[in-house]
C-alpha cells in the first residue's frame, strides 16, 4: 500500500485531473520507460511473496511420502489432501481476483500472502490427515490469489520493450521457491525425524507474514489501475518517479504515443469476460492454463513418490532427484527470459508443448511397452518433461495479463489461471488412482502426452502473438 509514498498534490482530484492526466496518457508514458530501480523494488517485494507461493505450493508434494507414513494413509487419501489445497487455490484466485480490480493490486496482494502465511502455521501443527486437508484447503485461498495479482501488478508497470524478459525473470522467483522446498527437505531429512521434517518444512511457509508487513509500507499501487479509477494524481506520482529515475540513468525518453486501443473509461461487466473477443480469449487461455498445469502438477506432485514406489529408491534419494529437477526448472526460467521477447510468445508455447509431448511419450513407451521401471527412466522422463513444460509455465502469467484491459485484468487473470487450479485438483486424484494399481506410471505419462497435445493444438489455432505490442494495443 506504500503508505510512506509522497502524497498527491494538494487540490487535485479525480474530477479535475491535470493536463494529460488520463488513463491513456498514463499508460503511454509507462510503456516507454525502461526497467529501473523502481521496477527492481517492486519486483523484489512481490517477488518475495511469489517465492514463498512457489515454496508453499510444492512443499506438501515434496514431503508427501513422509506425511503418508505419519498418518498411515494411502495414495488415494494423499491425493485428496493435495487436491484440497488446489481447490482452495481455485476459490482464492476467483475471489481475490475480483477484489484486486476493486480495491487495488497492492491491497489484494497483502491479503493473499497474509492468508497463506497464517495457514502455513496451522498446516505444520496438523494432528491428522483430515485436519491437514482442511488447513491446506484454506491456505490455498491465499496461494491461488497471490501469483496472478502479483504478475498483474508487475506487468502493469513494465514497458513493451522489456515486459517479456522482466516479467519472466520475476516469475523465476516462483521457481526458486519450487527449488528450495525439496532442497531444505533434503537437509531436514538428515538432521531430524521424518515427521519433524514435513512439519518444519510446512511451517517455513509462514515467513510471507514478514513480506506482508513490508508490502503494507513500501509496495506501490498500479499506476494503470489508479488512472483507471480516476485517481490521476496518485498515478502521476509513480509515473514521474519512474521518468525521473530513467532521466537520472541517462535514458532519453521518446514522446508518449497513445495506443489506438487505449484504456476505456467504461465500467466493467464481469460477463464481458465470457463474451465477444474477450470470450474467445478466455476460452483459449483457460484451456492452455488447464493443459499446462495438468502436465506440470501431474508429474511434479507424484514423481517423488514414483521414484520410491516404482523406481525403488529410498526417500533421501528421491528428494535428491527432486532437487535436481528443481535446478533444471530454475535454469529454464532464465532460458525462457532470454528469448521470449525475441521469438515471441506463440513460438515459446509451441516449442514447449512439443518437447513435453516427447518427454511424456518417452516415459509412456518405456513403461507400457518395454516395461522399464527403473528410476533412471523416470528421471529422464522428468527431465525432458520439465524442459518442455517450463516454457509455457513461466510465460503464462505474462501472456494472460497482456490479453485484457486494465479495468478487468485482475479478474481475467485470476479467472483463466483458476483453470490451472482445476487441473491441479483433477490430476492428483486421477494419478493417485492410477498409481494405486489401476494403470500405473505408464498410464500417467500417456495421459500427460495427450493433454500436452491438446495444449499445442489450442495455442496453434487460437493464440495471438503479443510480442513488442503495448498492453492497450493488445487488449483494445
Amino acid at each position: 500500500m506504500a503508505t510512506s509514498q509522497p502524497a498527491p498534490p494538494t487540490g487535485s482530484s479525480s474530477a479535475q485531473p491535470s493536463a494529460g492526466a488520463d488513463p491513456s496518457a498514463i499508460a503511454a508514458r509507462i510503456d516507454r520507460i525502461p526497467a529501473g530501480r523502481f521496477h527492481v523494488k517492486l519486483a523484489s517485494i512481490v517477488g518475495a511473496g511469489t517465492f514463498f507461493d512457489g515454496f508453499d505450493a510444492i512443499s506438501l508434494a515434496v514431503v508427501l511420502p513422509l506425511v503418508v507414513t505419519t498418518f498411515g494413509i494411502g495414495f488415494s487419501e494423499a491425493g485428496l489432501i493435495i487436491s484440497a489445497g488446489y481447490a482452495g487455490q481455485f476459490v482464492g484466485a476467483l475471489l481475490i481476483g475480483v477484489l484486486s480490480d476493486r480495491i487495488g493490486r497492492s491491497k489484494a496482494f497483502i491479503v493473499s500472502i497474509a492468508v497463506f502465511g497464517v495457514l502455513a502455521v496451522l498446516c505444520a501443527l496438523a494432528w491428522s490427515a483430515d485436519s491437514l486437508m482442511v488447513f491446506r484447503l484454506l491456505q490455498g485461498i491465499g496461494l491461488g490469489a497471490e501469483v496472478p495479482i502479483a504478475a498483474t501488478l508487475v506487468n502493469e508497470y513494465l514497458g513493451r520493450h522489456s515486459r517479456g524478459r522482466v516479467s519472466v525473470l520475476y516469475q523465476a522467483l516462483f521457481t526458486w521457491g519450487l527449488f528450495f522446498a525439496p532442497l531444505i527437505a533434503l537437509i531436514l531429512t538428515s538432521t531430524t525425524s521424518p515427521e519433524n521434517t514435513w512439519r518444519i518444512l510446512l511451517g517455513i511457509g509462514a515467513l510471507p507474514l514478514v513480506v506482508a508487513v513490508v508490502a503494507w509500507f513500501a509496495l506501490p499501487e498500479s499506476a494503470r489501475w489508479l488512472a483507471e479509477k480516476g485517481r490521476f494524481a496518485e498515478a502521476e506520482v509513480y509515473v514521474r518517479r519512474m521518468e525521473q529515475e530513467a532521466a537520472d540513468a541517462g535514458h532519453t525518453l521518446e514522446p508518449p504515443v497513445v495506443s489506438p486501443g487505449s484504456l476505456s473509461p467504461q465500467k466493467t461487466r464481469l460477463s464481458e469476460l465470457f463474451q465477444g473477443r474477450y470470450g474467445g480469449r478466455t476460452a483459449m487461455l483457460s484451456c492452455i492454463w488447464f493443459c499446462t498445469f495438468f502436465v506440470t502438477y501431474g508429474f511434479t506432485v507424484w514423481l517423488p513418490s514414483m521414484y520410491i514406489s516404482v523406481g525403488g529408491l529410498p526417500p533421501s534419494r528421491s528428494l535428491l532427484l527432486t532437487v535436481l529437477l528443481g535446478a533444471i526448472q530454475l535454469a529454464m526460467s532464465y532460458v525462457v527470459a532470454s528469448f521470449v521477447d525475441k521469438i515471441g510468445r506463440r513460438r515459446t508455447f509451441l516449442i514447449g508443448f512439443v518437447v513435453a509431448i516427447l518427454g511424456a511419450g518417452f516415459g509412456a513407451v518405456n513403461l507400457l511397452v518395454f516395461h522399464h521401471t527403473s528410476w533412471p527412466v523416470l528421471f529422464a522422463t522428468g527431465v525432458i518433461l520439465t524442459i518442455g513444460i517450463m516454457l509455457p509455465t513461466v510465460s503464462l502469467y505474462l501472456y494472460t495479463t497482456e490479453l485484457y484491459p486494465t479495468r478487468m485484468r485482475g479478474f481475467a487473470s485470476a479467472t483463466t489461471s483458476s483453470f490451472s487450479r482445476i487441473a491441479s485438483i483433477v490430476s492428483p486424484l486421477v494419478f493417485g488412482f492410477l498409481l494405486g494399481g489401476h494403470g500405473g506410471a505408464g498410464a500417467v505419462f500417456a495421459i500427460l502426452a495427450v493433454v500436452a497435445f491438446l495444449g499445442l493444438l489450442t495455442m496453434a489455432k487460437w493464440g495471438p502473438e503479443t510480442r513488442l505490442r503495448t498492453l492497450e494495443e493488445i487488449s483494445g
